[in-house]
């Protein structure tokens, strides 16, 4: 187990109702997992990300390449960490309710949160959590189209996230991106997602045409929500994940497809799930993981569709 640190020194409000803050980064570690009564194995993914990230923290002002500047750009944004939920893993469903009204509360306040998981099953009370807050498209980075209506009977776990999205009302559109080789989806599941209309991506299209595939299956000006699992990344840079898959995108591909998405679309929460520490090598994939959250921060700051919702 990692010790428990802020992201890169950013202060702490651990009361997440009334919050006052622009953006609120929150660890999930615990979701459902599909052996009963046992920790999902992302479950010190949220504290080896901001262990990382320490290395970082004075150094907030300094240039950074990736953005063009510094992270908040001389801007006044506040950026708070809001700790990690407890868990239980005899209570996934417990689990699930008390991620989803944590992040609500970060949503009511105004804020956008920003969500370490834990395993994919957490992406399901992040969306959730935007029930009644308007219609949102949802932009998953993924090697798998986690379609799977239930797994031993468990319909809320790590590969069904976007089965459940797509029953959501508030949901309307689904781009899912960095799909390849095999998991477990079945032939049914991929057709249940072509019925829905889900737009899937594969990692080999990406790799062909471009970021640009993804940016253009999402309306400009729309309402977004982004989710990555971390196998969606190639493993040269995202090794530490419960299942690698050869190829994926590369850290410049989800930099681009962050800084370009936030430009298009107001992006309303942000979650990154599926990083297992324990398969980390020389800490290269809890620096890939720091690294996307500090894009996201960044990017998120110089989106026209950030200072609107700030005035």
């Amino acid at each position: 187990m990692t010790r428990q640190t802020n992201f890169a020194g950013l202060p702490s409000w651990h009361n997440t109702r009334g919050m006052r803050t622009d953006i609120a980064i929150i660890g999930v570690p615990h979701g459902t997992s599909y052996s009963a009564n046992t920790p999902s194995y992302s479950v010190n993914a949220p504290s080896a990300i901001r262990q990382v990230s320490e290395r970082y923290g004075k150094m907030i002002d300094h240039y950074d390449f990736d953005l063009g500047g510094p992270l908040l750009d001389h801007r006044n944004i506040r950026v708070t960490d809001c700790g990690d939920l407890p868990g239980d893993p005899s209570d996934p469903a417990g689990n699930h309710r008390r991620s989803e009204e944590k992040i609500r509360d970060i949503v009511d306040a105004g804020a956008v949160p920003m969500v370490l998981g834990g395993d994919d099953s957490v992406t399901i009370p992040f969306l959730r959590a935007f029930q009644g807050k308007g219609m949102f498209t949802v932009v998953q980075v993924d090697a798998h189209i986690d379609w799977r209506h239930a797994v031993n009977g468990i319909t809320e776990g790590p590969s069904s996230p976007m089965r459940r999205a797509s029953e959501m009302d508030w949901i309307d559109n689904l781009v899912q991106a960095g799909m390849r080789g095999v998991g477990s989806a079945r032939a049914e599941d991929v057709e249940a997602a072509q019925i829905y209309k889900a737009r899937i991506i594969t990692a080999k299209t990406v790799q062909d045409d471009g970021i640009g595939r993804i940016l253009n299956a999402v309306g400009k000006g729309s309402s977004c929500l982004l989710t990555i699992d971390c196998d969606g990344l190639d493993p040269s840079v995202m090794p530490a994940v419960n299942t690698p898959m050869p190829g994926g995108l590369t850290y410049f591909q989800i930099v681009d497809l962050l800084h370009g998405l936030t430009k298009k679309a107001n992006v309303c929460g942000f979650n990154l799930v599926e990083f297992v520490p324990e398969k980390d090598i020389n800490g290269l994939a809890a620096l890939t993981a720091a690294r996307i959250v500090f894009n996201v921060i960044g990017a998120l700051v110089r989106s026209p569709f950030f200072a609107r919702r700030r005035i």
